[in-house]
């Protein structure tokens, strides 16, 4: 059924996080019948438009023109224009600025309506191995200041562990997080739906081994298992849902 865009609303459309054929048909009708896109990446956004062969008016929304962005948006959706909000992949609002558009479109009256599709945490997690029933994501950790309080606050979590990382600082995280939480199951996930997708998993150390053999390069997703329970009774059946399949 064709998607009849409505004026005055917001939608959150949830783009490819890698491979440009994830895109669910309706996104494609609602990216190509939207008035205008606002988008993380301009540039990004262009490369996947010219690949659906769709044209649209693009508007910057990033973290560091949000506040300045944020009125003329809501002025256009208070006059009657439909706009689709994109990241750079994946579903927008997941460690990025898309919360602050959402609550004020949301103050203003305007409707807003989720386009749901890919996202590069659910994916890593359904793959990792781990327990999938209940997980807290926690997005980046701080590069500095904060950091190591952070990672002390994951140390009684029981759910499994998501995270993003930076090429660039994985080796530092994996190792802090192995400092601080010690032994857990892991599952280390990049360029995921891409020609060289790749998942490493199994203990820290398995881990760290495997990712130093080579240069980090492109995003990454952490997958850790939660702290198991000392309850004796509980015991036996967390440790076997808590195991990753070392591969």
């Amino acid at each position: 059924m064709k998607e009849t865009i409505a004026p005055g609303t917001l939608y959150i459309v949830s783009t490819p996080i890698g491979n440009l054929e994830d895109i669910t048909r309706r996104a494609v009708e609602i990216l190509a019948g939207v008035d205008s896109i606002a988008a993380e990446d301009t540039r990004t956004t262009r490369v996947l438009l010219d690949h659906l062969g769709i044209s649209k008016p693009l508007l910057s929304y990033y973290a560091h023109n949000e506040v300045r962005r944020i009125p003329e948006l809501i002025t256009r959706l208070r006059r009657g224009e439909s706009l689709a909000l994109v990241t750079d992949a994946g579903t927008p609002g997941i460690s990025d600025p898309a919360f602050a558009i959402v609550r004020e479109a949301l103050r203003n009256g305007c409707r807003v309506i989720p386009v749901p599709g890919a996202s590069a945490l659910l994916a890593a997690l359904v793959v990792s191995g781990l327990p999938t029933d209940r997980f807290v994501f926690e997005g980046f950790l701080p590069a500095k200041k904060g950091r190591r309080g952070r990672i002390e606050r994951l140390r009684g979590e029981k759910r499994t562990i998501v995270l993003y990382e930076s090429p660039h600082r994985l080796l530092r995280t994996l190792r802090d997080l192995h400092g601080v939480l010690g032994e857990r199951s892991v599952a280390v996930a990049r360029e995921l739906t891409k020609k060289f997708e790749e998942v490493e998993r199994g203990t820290f150390p398995d881990v760290l081994r495997a990712v130093e053999r080579k240069e980090p390069r492109g995003e990454y997703v952490i997958v850790v298992s939660g702290e198991l329970p000392r309850n004796s009774e509980d015991t036996n059946e967390d440790e076997s849902r808590a195991e990753a399949p070392v591969v």
